[in-house]
Order: C-alpha cells, then sequence, then structure tokens
C-alpha cells in the first residue's frame, strides 16, 4: 500500500504573485486588480466614508499602516486624512506599480510578508479584506504584532447571521464562505484581547454574505 501524500501549501508570496498574475480576481492583463471588493461602489464607498470619518474625528492626525494595500483602490481616498500613510503588500512588482501610480508627501510604499517582516509604528492599521485568505497560522502570526497600535480597522467578508468561526485554511485566493465560515479574531483559536470594538460598516450582499468593517481598541 502506498501513503497518500500531503500537499504542501505554496509560500504565501508565490500564492499571492501568482492571483495577480492568474487575474483570479479579475481584472485585464495589462495590470495588477485587487477585485471586486476593492472597486465595487456598493462595498467600497461605505467603507471609504466611514473610515473617512473616523480618521477625520483625530483631525486627520492618526498615522496608518495599511496591512495587504493590494492595487490601492481603496488606500487612495483615505490617504489625505492621515499624518503619515504606509502601505504594504507581499507582490513586488505591485508595490513597485504602486509607487509610480500614487504620490504624496506622507505616503511611502514597502513591500513586506506582514506575517514574518517586523511592521512598521504607526497609531493605526488597517486590514481589509486580507486575513480571510490566510491559514489560521499565519493570521496568528499577524494579531501577535498588533498589541503596539492603539487602533485596527479590520474588515471581512463572512456569512450572513450564525457561522462556525475560522475554520482553518490554505493561503488562497478564496475565503472561507464556502465552509460556512469566515475570520472573527475575538474568537477561538485567536482570542485578541481588546478593550473596545464597534462595527463601524456593514454591506450585505446578494449571495446572504456580508462584508463587516469592526474599529478594535487596543
Amino acid at each position: 500500500m502506498t501513503s497518500k501524500k500531503h500537499k504542501t501549501p505554496w509560500p504565501t508570496k508565490a500564492v499571492m504573485e501568482q492571483i495577480y498574475e492568474q487575474h483570479f480576481w479579475g481584472g485585464n492583463d495589462s495590470d495588477f486588480y485587487s477585485g471586486e471588493g476593492s472597486h465595487n461602489p456598493k462595498i467600497i464607498q461605505p467603507y471609504i466614508d466611514s473610515v473617512t470619518d473616523f480618521l477625520k474625528s483625530h483631525d486627520n492626525q492618526l498615522s496608518v499602516c495599511d496591512l495587504g494595500c493590494g492595487d490601492f483602490n481603496v488606500g487612495k481616498a483615505l490617504v489625505p486624512f492621515t499624518k503619515a500613510y504606509v502601505a504594504i503588500d507581499i507582490v513586488e512588482g505591485l508595490i513597485e506599480r504602486n509607487q509610480r501610480l500614487f504620490k504624496a508627501d506622507h505616503l511611502t510604499f514597502e513591500c513586506l510578508d506582514i506575517a514574518k517582516d517586523d511592521l512598521p509604528k504607526a497609531d493605526c492599521v488597517i486590514i481589509r479584506q486580507v486575513l480571510q485568505h490566510l491559514s489560521n497560522q499565519e493570521i496568528q502570526q499577524i494579531l501577535d504584532k498588533l498589541s503596539v497600535y492603539k487602533y485596527i480597522i479590520l474588515t471581512e467578508h463572512i456569512p450572513v447571521g450564525e457561522f462556525i468561526p475560522n475554520i482553518d485554511i490554505i493561503t488562497n485566493s478564496q475565503n472561507r464562505l464556502k465552509h460556512h465560515s469566515g475570520v472573527d479574531v475575538l474568537a477561538e483559536p485567536f482570542n485578541l484581547k481588546v478593550k473596545e470594538f464597534k462595527i463601524l460598516n456593514e454591506v450585505i450582499l446578494d449571495d446572504n454574505s456580508q462584508i463587516v468593517t469592526s474599529l478594535f481598541i487596543l
């Protein structure tokens, strides 16, 4: 009897590079495209409005670290309301493209693996629809670094109603919806400790799922 070999997961960098090269999230062959979640006005405009309101409530004086900035179609709208903005992604070509396209005196881009590398200092960290694509191990590695930030603005695509949180997956272009699951950083196995949290924005989609943006105060 031959033993069944386990498939070794690709490194996250290779996975994300393939997603953009093969356009798994849509777009055309000439540019990077971070998917409908970064371009559908029904999804992004309420998000931009709510996060902008939060940044304005701090007189535009918060420094922001954007983990998994993608094609920066959303982040570019937030930059004017910050004191400093560092946008991070794991795909080098994407970061080089963003550096060419988006300019501001207080805006910088860095190519980092947010699960493994040291993260820049900031008042507020933004993680928008990133954790949902990662394994639980990588999520935990990221969460372990977030205690140095005062605010976390986290966006996740989850089922409507009750669901089983944090079913583990191999890092890929999909999320946990097909398992009727989604990321909940307050639940097992993560149990993120926060002083306060509130929902900034919810968008209900036609497939009985929702995109929820939460503010955590550490």
